[in-house]
């Protein structure tokens, strides 16, 4: 169980008031030094009473100099506390963070990010308060300012039909109680104590884990873009590719756990790749397949094409018309290609 109590925690930095509700930010980073004194100055600039939220920092093992940056900045604050995250994985940085916590509340908040508002706070506590939510979610667009045009072409595939889950709200920007599994990153205390913290196994795909516990327990999550997160882009295809592999494997892990979410639409990234892959083999091998082979990747093209030209129409950016095709393509395979590889660690392990 986690104690909701601020006044039993050594070397508390949060007042009890009854007033605004006090905030926990847990901030799970890992080689984050090109970013996080930009994100905890940030966080530290919003309009909200500083002795009413606090920053936990939970570094999994940097070898950048993250944890000698965030040391600088908590010279300065007192609400600002580096805690060590020996796992490395996000699931364990966000427990650590969850059980080290002062706060009514739990904000989760990436060491990479823009926060627009410095209203942010301030918003986090006024929706749990007039909407009675368990949980909190919000749109989280990775749109920054002066992102390179790669990195706008992702962020813009991302947020489109065509890169992301349709039954997904994070791109949303519609105030609703939605379902907490695609959007939820705040959380009362009490959450924890009824559905269990973050699955540790999970290296991906921990925090729809997560939320999905919170749906099946019957919790309330309000979706707000007053909370809203800016997140970078990868900055390499490389890097994208590599995220979208992490996913495709949580995703496989999270079926496994919750047996009942299986289904077409989240093997098709993996149908995709077995297409493309074992397609051209029998194409060679039975010549009459060829031209059925070539139709459905030629359908295929045809959807990249439609949904980059109405990105570009979208964005009146012509320039990510360079970069948008070969980040779809990407984006799906690297999802395809994660699920396979769990799929198959799992069937080896077995064998």
């Amino acid at each position: 169980m986690i104690s909701s109590s601020l006044s039993t925690v050594s070397g508390n930095v949060l007042t009890s008031n009854t007033g605004d509700l006090a905030i926990s930010v847990i901030v799970p980073v890992r080689n984050e030094a090109a970013f996080i004194q930009d994100t905890l100055r940030q966080i530290l600039d919003q309009e909200y009473p500083q002795d009413r939220f606090e920053i936990l920092v939970v570094d999994g093992c940097s070898t950048d100099g993250t944890q000698d940056l965030v040391r600088e900045v908590a010279e300065e604050h007192a609400n600002v506390r580096l805690l060590e995250n020996p796992a490395r994985l996000s699931s364990a940085a966000r427990n650590i963070g969850i059980k080290n916590s002062q706060g009514d509340v739990v904000l989760i908040v990436d060491g990479h990010c823009e926060i627009p508002s410095r209203q942010m706070l301030r918003n986090v506590s006024d929706a749990f308060i007039t909407t009675g939510a368990d949980c909190l979610g919000r749109p989280q667009p990775q749109n920054v300012e002066n992102a390179t045009t790669l990195q706008k072409a992702i962020g813009a595939a991302r947020a489109s039909r065509l890169g992301h889950h349709p039954e997904s709200f994070i791109y949303s920007d519609q105030p609703q109680f939605a379902p907490a599994k695609s959007v939820a990153v705040a959380y009362r205390r009490n959450v924890f104590d009824r559905v269990g913290c973050f699955d540790e196994r999970f290296d991906a795909h921990e925090d729809g884990e997560l939320n999905y516990r919170c749906d099946a327990a019957g919790l309330r999550c309000y979706f707000t873009p007053a909370i809203a997160v800016h997140y970078f882009a990868r900055a390499s295809l490389l890097g994208l590719f590599r995220q979208m592999v992490r996913y495709g494997r949580g995703r496989v892990k999270f079926s496994r756990k919750h047996p009942g979410t299986w289904g077409l639409g989240a093997l098709i990234p993996a149908l995709f790749v077995l297409y493309v892959i074992l397609g051209v083999g029998l194409a060679a091998a039975v010549p009459s397949l060829a031209l059925a082979y070539g139709l459905g990747l030629a359908v295929y093209a045809a959807a990249v094409a439609t949904s980059s030209a109405a990105v570009v129409v979208k964005k009146q950016e012509p320039l990510l018309l360079i970069w948008l095709p070969v980040v779809f393509i990407i984006i799906h395979m690297g999802a395809g290609v994660g699920l396979l590889a769990e799929l198959l660690c799992r069937k080896l392990r077995n064998a």
